[in-house]
């Protein structure tokens, strides 16, 4: 209902007192009505966002589709959620009577991608992409994944310089959206390889978009990816082209960093505000947030694949909007800017959340100590599968499905039960443990590289082995497509010699070093046993004495054959113990060695089963 010519002198006299309240405190707390918004002097402007979609256009199996809920009698609830159908149809929802609305990712949309999008190297993730109507992307370190040159054709268009054209008289567009890469400098020149920043504007409202990936990008990707390639400082870059904008005139300014938290639960609709802004939420996204300049006025991130939406002060002291959507498109987060044509500036408005819940401050525009309440006007919603599908996505899926089919749909094994990877919440995954048996038992021959142990990079495990069929196939088979999704990157397996005193330091460095804030067990052949105990510190975890292989305690100068994917043994992940092995063999490709061995050790009536996951004990 449109407020009567009373409730808008009123609406005017609140808008004047509101402004003369930030001249006074420098900061503008509005009570405007919402309809008075629209055409007063501040109008809202919606922020859809989401983030490491990774090429999953259907909807994702296992618990990879799935998000958890948090009830009100303290049980949680899995929901499955995910699917561009559903995330198309979200978003266009959502946007529905709002005039002004942008959509922002925030990096990994390609990369790690399902065999339907990879196979084609994501071009289906790109085109569904535009027809979504994004307006901008940060990079992330997925997009890294084929290198630069592939990630310039994601943007400008053209047909792969080795496999050419996807369909033959098609030549790929590119896409409609600008990728932004504000932190990432070729070498020679010092210069951004793709635009820094774009300026989103409609009807005089302008909104500045930065985007960047996290710093350590070559940590996360092989060499080659980012061969030529610089990648700096997060908070020096953000504050750097913050102030750029602001020269420009452009005062509103929001930020998608492909960087992350991890959130005290794993439910989407946790209050990461609770006690108090951003008490609920650590890792590197705080400390970025806490540092950039409080020019920006709101965080869309990724990485982590968490979900967030929390209230993290500025240097100023000021709240701040910092958000995720978990990964896959099983969630997006709604955002209500409201940006004051006057100031041309974003106003940070305490309203209550979604949940009915206050800021974190009180539930005035001044809470404790004086402070501006924060702005709760955000949330994650859930993409759930109990809304109608948009057809153009379901077009889109059938098409590329239909191209990608003669080689998705081949059986390559059986399995009893699903057989847990990115779904599992334990140190040792039982598909991890299926993966480097898989990897030792083809590079134990003398003339494959003579492995005697098989290490596996968690992060590269990318999905569960799902019981259920995706498809017409049935439940328990296991097709190229699924096993390409669990594994995507193709990465050429390896061999090594390490000595004994080499393959412990391995160990330690899952939890020393870059991986002490956030371990990274690694995923170990049948034979290797060792106890991780937690109760220690650092590279004490992983004890020492009790590293065997087969029985026996590893000796520190006996020389070992060790195999693990090329981006593992490049010293990827935080572990360049790796890098000092020496006499490389270089081996099958990782999906070809679990494919071979899901097809040697199963069948239809002997279907393999989910193994123990026993070689690693954890003290806790």
């Amino acid at each position: 209902m449109h407020a009567t010519p009373p409730r808008k002198r009123l609406a005017r006299r609140l808008t004047a007192t509101a402004a003369a309240l930030a001249a006074t405190a420098g900061v503008l707390a509005t009570a405007v009505p919402a309809d008075a918004r629209t055409h007063g002097r501040t109008v809202d402007v919606q922020l859809l966002s989401f983030n490491d979609l990774h090429g999953n256009l259907e909807p994702p199996q296992g618990s990879s589709g799935t998000v958890t809920e948090a009830r009100p009698d303290g049980t949680t609830k899995a929901i499955p959620a995910g699917g561009v159908e559903y995330l198309a149809n979200s978003l266009r929802t959502a946007r529905k009577g709002h005039e002004y609305s942008i959509t922002a990712a925030a990096g990994d949309l390609i990369g790690a991608s399902p065999l339907m999008s990879g196979l084609f190297h994501d071009e289906p993730a790109i085109e569904a992409m535009n027809k979504i109507g994004l307006d901008a992307t940060s990079v992330g370190n997925h997009e890294f994944d084929e290198g630069r040159a592939e990630l310039t054709r994601m943007q400008r268009g053209g047909c792969h310089p080795k496999d050419g054209c996807a369909e033959k008289g098609k030549t790929f567009k590119g896409a409609r959206f600008p990728y932004l890469a504000a932190n990432v400098l070729d070498e020679k020149t010092g210069k951004p390889i793709l635009k820094p920043y774009t300026i989103w504007q409609h009807k005089g409202v302008k909104i500045g978009i930065i985007g960047l990936t996290l710093e350590g990008t070559p940590d996360v990707v092989t060499a080659e990816g980012v061969k030529g390639l610089k990648f700096n400082d997060e908070v020096e870059t953000i504050n750097k082209y913050a102030k750029e904008l602001d020269r420009q005139g452009v005062k509103s300014i929001i930020t998608l960093v492909h960087e992350g938290g991890m959130p005290a639960s794993g439910a989407y609709n946790f209050d990461c505000d609770t006690p108090g802004a951003g008490a609920g939420i650590s890792g590197p996204i705080v400390e970025i947030a806490k540092k950039v300049t409080p020019k920006v006025d709101a965080f869309v991130t990724g990485h982590t694949h968490q979900a967030y939406a929390c209230t993290i002060p500025d240097p100023s002291g000021a709240p701040r909007t910092v958000t995720s959507a978990a990964s896959f498109g099983r969630l997006y987060t709604d955002t209500t800017l409201t940006y004051d044509r006057r100031t041309k500036d974003i106003v940070r408005t305490p309203v209550k959340s979604a949940n009915g819940k206050q800021g974190a401050y009180g539930n005035d525009a001044y809470g404790k100590g004086g402070k501006p309440a924060s702005n709760p006007r955000t949330a994650n919603h859930v993409v759930d599968r109990n809304q109608p599908k948009a057809a153009d996505m379901t077009a889109l899926i059938d098409h590329w499905k239909k191209l990608a089919a003669p080689v998705a749909d081949k059986p390559v094994g059986y399995i009893a039960a699903d057989i847990n990877g990115r779904g599992s919440e334990a140190y040792e995954k039982p598909l991890g443990d299926v993966i480097t048996d898989a990897q030792l038992e083809a590079l134990a021959p003398a003339g494959k590289g003579g492995a005697q142990i098989a290490f596996m990079n968690p992060g590269g495990i990318r999905s569960d082995l799902a019981f259920k069929a995706s498809g017409g196939e049935g439940d328990g088979v296991v097709t190229y497509g699924e096993s390409f999704t669990v594994q995507p990157f193709t990465n050429m397996m390896q061999t090594k010699d390490l000595t004994g005193a080499q393959l412990i330091a391995v160990l330690q460095q899952q939890v020393s070093g870059p991986n002490t804030a956030e371990p990274k067990i690694l995923q170990i052949s049948k034979g290797l046993t060792y106890t991780l105990d937690l109760t220690k510190k650092g590279a004490d975890r992983v004890v020492a004495s009790s590293v065997k292989l087969n029985g026996t305690a590893i000796d520190p100068a006996k020389t070992y054959r060790v195999a693990g994917n090329e981006f593992l043994m490049g010293g990827g992940d935080g572990f360049p113990a790796f890098k000092e092995g020496t006499n490389k063999r270089v081996g099958a490709s990782d999906l070809d060695v679990f494919n071979a061995y899901l097809t040697a050790h199963s069948s239809k009536s002997t279907p393999l089963a989910p193994p123990a996951a026993d070689r690693i004990t954890v003290v806790k």
